[in-house]
């Protein structure tokens, strides 16, 4: 795990397409803001464990021809 320090309104890469800003602290709250291509999944993790989700990885391994959501949407159905 890669740890870092930032300041509000400092960012982090990822990559190349990837940025993540810390917005504002509030308390023992970080808020945090992402800029990515559309095709980039970007989830909080206890909403993937609450749903029973996987990975794209392996989810899409499962499901091949079946375009994973955009952006943290989910499909129905």
């Amino acid at each position: 795990m890669l740890v870092l320090t930032r300041k509000i309104g400092e960012t982090i890469r990822i990559g190349e397409n990837v940025t993540v800003r810390v917005l504002a602290l509030r308390g023992g709250q970080v808020s945090l803001g992402f800029t990515a291509p559309s095709e980039v999944r970007i989830f909080r993790e206890e909403v993937l464990q609450a749903e029973g989700e996987e990975p794209a990885s392996a989810a899409e391994e499962k499901r091949p021809g079946v375009a994973p959501p955009r952006n943290g949407t989910r499909r129905h159905g």
